[in-house]
């Protein structure tokens, strides 16, 4: 086949396709080849160390597909920019696959090449990205460039680290990743939440969407960004800790706005509200650490990384992988209990965590969180290789009832205002 020919298959289509399929590929290869490295029985990373190898690849291996895949499809969808399709999009997931070629091949080559291959993506990711949300009315799209420049250099913090045999710095680089990923999830996700969950009200009747309150959305956003910056730069703890507590409490405010109680019996919603749920109670698990309270530092980061961010992926990539390909929101039920497997993984990580359990039940807890996303695989892998199906029936609703196909063709032909963009 004709490198034309690979760049005009569906695959490479619309973002989500490519990276929804090699991040959820990616899970179950992590999730063994992570209990290998521990039990000794494969050499992952003879420098740093197993455990900094395995928190690079969760983050910037598996989680970024993922977020990666979803900006590309919900940009043209919500911003109103033109989608990535043919070429670009598939240099932007060889980009990616260098990168996990170069960490599992980092025994055998020279640390400067596994930083050269993981360090492709970010910079022509930003690249594409740029110059058209420059241009979209709606500055507030803008907030995601500092967002993916934070990841870019924590990335590359992380490789310089490694270079210089610095697994401290190493480890504050993945804990910068983190915190990125948390505020980018606030934000995106604090717009689609409310939004899905006010277009299933007004279609059921039960009432309309929670107004946006921007001095509520900026404030909260200070707040987590200064919570971030305390953590980051070693704040005095207590500083830390009523930061943490003063997030958990807005954005608590933020969550029960949205109502999410009165969506329980409809498809993925509750999903996206217990990843919220599982955000805040990162910020109390946070908080009761950082002030001296009988809580491992890291519970709050199996919280968000499992809970908050392992649901809110699976409800999203059901949904975008449903709706872009010209498909009924009807959820398989493989999916709704890959959902709650995805619980029980985030309940028992955070279990092995606080109590410090025995290995085989950390064991456990990533068998089930790859296992929820080999149930993505069993239910969209042929999907997302596949043409879409004609456009028809129901369709979804953006902002204010927006009507959002998913259709790459309708979105560059339309430009919303930045009262619909909302």
């Amino acid at each position: 086949m004709t490198p034309q020919r690979l760049v005009a298959l569906p695959l490479f289509a619309s973002g989500f396709r490519a990276f929804y399929l090699l991040g959820a590929l990616y899970a179950p290869l992590l999730a063994v080849g992570g209990a290998a490295a521990f039990a000794g029985v494969v050499d992952l990373g003879p420098s740093l160390g197993h455990v900094l190898w395995h928190g690079h690849e969760m983050l910037f291996g598996f989680a970024c597909a993922i977020v990666v895949g979803t900006l590309l499809t919900a940009l043209p969808s919500w911003a109103g920019i033109a989608e990535l399709q043919g070429a670009p999009l598939a240099g932007l997931a060889l980009a990616w696959l260098l990168g996990r070629i170069g960490f599992w091949a980092a025994p055998w080559l020279p640390p400067s090449v596994v930083a050269l291959a993981d360090l492709l993506l970010w910079p022509g990711l930003l690249a594409l990205l740029t110059p058209p949300l420059w241009r979209v009315p709606n500055r507030l799209y803008l907030l995601l460039l500092p967002i993916l420049l934070a990841l870019m250099a924590a990335n590359l913090a992380y490789h310089a680290a490694l270079l210089a045999g610095d697994a401290p710095g190493a480890e504050q680089a993945l804990r910068a990743a983190v915190w990125a990923l948390v505020v980018l999830y606030t934000l995106k996700g604090g717009v689609l939440t409310p939004i899905f969950t006010g277009n299933a009200l007004r279609e059921l009747g039960r009432g309309e969407q929670a107004r946006f309150l921007m001095p509520l959305e900026a404030l909260a956003l200070v707040l987590l960004v200064a919570c971030a910056v305390a953590d980051l730069a070693g704040a005095p703890h207590r500083l830390t800790g009523a930061l943490a507590l003063a997030c958990a409490l807005l954005h608590g405010i933020r969550v029960a706005r949205w109502r999410g109680w009165r969506i329980a019996d409809q498809p993925l919603l509750p999903a996206m509200h217990l990843g919220f749920a599982w955000l805040l109670l990162a910020f109390v698990l946070k908080a009761i650490a950082e002030l001296g309270g009988p809580v491992p530092e890291a519970a709050w980061l199996h919280a968000f990384t499992v809970g908050a961010l392992g649901l809110m992926m699976l409800s999203l990539m059901t949904r975008v992988s449903l709706r872009h390909t010209g498909r009924a929101l009807a959820v398989p039920r493989l999916m709704r209990a890959a959902a709650w497997v995805m619980f029980a993984a985030a309940a028992l990580r955070l279990a092995a965590t606080v109590h410090g359990l025995a290995p085989q039940v950390v064991a456990l807890a990533a068998l089930l969180w790859a296992a929820a996303f080999v149930a993505y695989l069993m239910c969209f892998a042929v999907v997302l290789v596949a043409p879409s199906l004609p456009r028809g029936g129901e369709q979804d609703s953006g902002p204010n009832g927006v009507s959002r196909s998913g259709s790459p063709e309708r979105f560059r032909s339309r430009r919303s205002s930045p009262r619909q963009q909302r």
